[in-house]
């Protein structure tokens, strides 16, 4: 039996990086992965839609705003929906590198770290099944992450529907679509397909799209969608869905029936902790079977057991889990790295973008701060009015104590890449005071700050 200093259960994007910076570290290790090295991230999710929201947005601007910018002097000819799609999907499979992890495999091996594609399951006490081999361990990390949830709707299993990984893996364009979920999987999926003439119905079970996060920024996001033409039904749940002639008939619970050709789902995650064994070594996955882990990211009660990535249900962002993978390789390599999520970033990549970052304004609430909260139009930056953008908004959440932030949120046309500075911020805890004096390059969005850091300040006095 061959026995390794550390055995990777699950080659997702925590335990693929922890297994890469294990090797470097010098510890014999191994891969366990029945499927995609990488896990969703490079093939379903993360790549793939961001490359279908470009084309998406790309097309949008030149049928919208590219004239009015004065970027063309008349309007401009595109191919129709179709072959757009077609042409939307050739460079997302690209990008994808055609669901084949070879590369991945390579670069694994090429550490040194042995790679095993097969199901794996713990069958004891530093012992893991990998297919019909019996392989020892002294550590074990559990990155097996996440799967789709399936709802309980009445009716659900007559319905051929998609989930996210089947969108991001089929050429299809259907002609009206329900997508069901107003997270940022159901968000990005449903813009996605109006801007490619897909009739598209958005049924979020929450009064408003993105429900976590400050109303403000919901707000912009669901105007933009409304726009775009997308049907909103908010705060409305599902019933019963039956199959249909033209695909899939739904029943909504105010009485209303839709019928479209694709019924797509976005409504929830599970941990991919059955049958893996866990009883074995005495852990105890919580009811959707993910792992409570302690801020050394060790699985509880395990000295010798980690886990790390979306099965920790701590957040499903690739970025977290890569911060869970060094801190769990620096562990098991001899130091004493502990996690802090109080500035985890969180983004929607639609067209407006959404992010955020730390704490809304209820939750420190009701975490006990003394909450302060300013707000800035994102349309008053000179920035904004060059590019023609009129929407978008940025929250800031303070507490009036400690005289620092505590959250940032924002809603508006690239704005992604502004959200570094209020991270350091809320990480740092650096003082409001000293916030407020840092100069903002012009013209750019990140002079959006200024304003509501001046209002904070003086309404904490």
């Amino acid at each position: 039996m061959e026995t390794y200093d550390v055995v990777v259960l699950g080659g997702g994007s925590a335990g693929e990086y922890a297994a890469l910076l294990l090797a470097d570290g010098g510890k014999r290790v191994a891969v366990v992965e029945e499927r995609l090295l990488g896990g969703e991230c490079p093939y379903f999710a993360c790549i793939p839609s961001k490359a279908m929201l470009v084309a998406a947005e790309l097309r949008h601007a030149i049928r919208t705003t590219a004239l009015k910018a004065g970027a063309i002097s008349r309007p401009l000819a595109l191919d129709d929906n179709r072959s757009a799609y077609a042409a939307a999907v050739a460079r997302r499979d690209e990008v994808s590198e055609h669901h084949d992890d070879a590369g991945e495999v390579a670069n694994l091996q090429a550490k040194g770290v042995r790679v095993i594609k097969a199901r794996g399951h713990i069958v004891g006490p530093g012992l893991l099944a990998a297919g019909d081999e019996v392989i020892g361990w002294h550590d074990l990390v559990i990155g097996t992450g996440t799967s789709f949830r399936e709802p309980r709707i009445a009716g659900i299993e007559s319905v051929d529907f998609w989930t996210s990984e089947r969108f991001y893996s089929t050429n299809e364009l259907p002609a009206s679509a329900a997508v069901l979920g107003g997270g940022a999987v159901g968000c990005e999926i449903a813009q996605v397909l109006n801007r490619f003439g897909c009739r598209v119905t958005l049924i979020q079970h929450a009064p408003r799209l993105m429900a976590q996060e400050e109303p403000a920024v919901s707000e912009v996001l669901a105007t933009a969608l409304s726009a775009d033409g997308i049907d909103l039904r908010l705060g409305r749940e599902t019933e019963r869905v039956e199959a249909a002639t033209e695909g899939a008939r739904l029943h909504l619970d105010d009485g209303a029936t839709l019928t479209v050709e694709r019924l797509i789902l976005a409504i929830g995650m599970q941990a991919n902790t059955r049958n893996l064994g866990l009883d074995t070594v005495n852990i105890s996955p919580d009811v959707r079977g993910f792992l409570t882990i302690d801020e050394h990211c060790r699985v509880s009660g395990q000295p010798h057991v980690w886990a790390g990535g979306d099965v920790s249900g701590i957040a499903g962002f690739t970025h977290m889990a890569n911060y869970h993978a060094r801190a769990i390789a620096a562990n098991i390599l001899g130091g004493n790295v502990t996690t802090d999520y109080r500035a985890i970033p969180r983004g929607v990549y639609t067209d407006p973008c959404v992010v955020a970052v730390g704490m809304t304004a209820e939750r420190a609430r009701a975490a006990g701060y003394d909450v302060v909260t300013a707000t800035f139009r994102l349309g008053n930056t000179a920035r904004a009015f060059v590019l023609g953008a009129s929407a978008g908004v940025l929250v800031l959440v303070a507490d009036r104590r400690e005289r620092v932030l505590l959250g940032a949120a924002a809603a508006g046309p690239h704005i992604e890449e502004m959200l570094g500075e209020a991270t350091l911020a809320i990480r740092a805890r650096i003082p409001i005071d000293t916030l407020v004096d840092i100069v903002h390059p012009f013209p750019t969005y990140s002079e959006a700050f200024e304003p509501p850091l001046r209002e904070l300040l003086t309404a904490m006095g």
